[in-house]
């Protein structure tokens, strides 16, 4: 059962609001890496971690465990923060991220870290991987599910497109894939560089179950996850209308933040934006 109580969205609330500060603490420190996107994420990755998936951290190869599959590999350092927030490595290894040496590269490495479950880079692969999952899951009469976590600017590739046409003839019902619809990529909104849109019906016409929520209400998030687990007769896609660089105000909605370093100064206010926010996330519970 996902059912959702108050106290269980304030710890959502507030493990969201530590995510981001990792994702900003951890980037900066590294010098380098991608931002926007890890930032409005955060909370399906509090979400998916910390209330929806079946799973052991301390058996991360535990053959019943539900998947997650990270297609835009770079936006891994909110799942690094998520995962070591979850018990599957120590917290203090964040501190290497993108350190020549490090397990916690750039993009995630399956074979380097527990909790992993693909090497991925060139976008518009993980659904692709995680059809070859959930096609496994129903051989072997498995019961855990397959979820896909996915760019929406990764719809811009000819691949992800055959994978989407093959699940939903498939009838893939324990495949659910998540699309990050923040609306901007690397050289500027999607609907400039290549447009989607229409992009619920895109999926409707390929057999997908559509649910469309805000990407920043855990009952929207939660729910939608319910909704794809009572759905036999096809996959289900949710669209997640996110904020890229959310919980910071002058990273919000501006792509240039897609990934770029810190000027100095700049971590700095972005760590006490989120920490005010976490007092207010604490104080409206109490």
């Amino acid at each position: 059962m996902l059912e959702l109580h108050e106290k269980k969205v304030k710890f959502l609330e507030e493990m969201a609001n530590n995510l981001r500060q990792d994702v900003i603490r951890f980037v900066s420190g590294a010098g380098s890496g991608h931002i926007a996107g890890p930032l409005g994420m955060a909370d399906i990755f509090a979400a998916f971690y910390f209330h929806i998936l079946n799973h052991k951290p301390k058996k991360p190869d535990w053959p019943y465990r539900d998947r997650l599959v990270l297609s835009n590999g770079h936006i891994c350092p909110v799942q690094y923060a998520a995962l070591a927030r979850a018990g599957y490595f120590p917290y203090e290894e964040l501190k290497t991220l993108r350190q020549i040496g490090s397990r916690l590269q750039g993009h995630p490495h399956r074979a380097a870290l527990p909790g992993i479950e693909t090497t991925s880079g060139p976008l518009g692969s993980g659904i692709s991987q995680s059809i070859g999952m959930a096609l496994a899951a129903r051989l072997d009469r498995g019961k855990y599910r397959v979820y896909c976590l996915t760019s929406d600017a990764e719809h811009q590739e000819g691949n992800l497109w055959e994978a989407v046409m093959f699940a939903g003839k498939n009838k893939l019902n324990n495949l659910t894939v998540v699309v990050d619809r923040n609306n901007i990529q690397i050289d500027g909104f999607t609907e400039n560089v290549m447009p989607l849109e229409p992009l619920r019906a895109k999926y409707e016409s390929f057999n997908w179950h559509v649910v469309e929520i805000g990407g920043h209400d855990f009952y929207q998030i939660v729910g939608a996850v319910a909704e794809a687990q009572a759905i036999y007769e096809k996959p289900t896609v949710i669209i997640a209308h996110t904020i890229a660089g959310k919980g910071v105000d002058f990273m919000e909605r501006n792509y240039l933040w897609h990934s770029r370093p810190f000027k100095p100064g700049e971590a700095e206010a972005a760590l006490k934006e989120l920490r005010t926010l976490g007092g207010k996330i604490r104080s409206e519970h109490e």
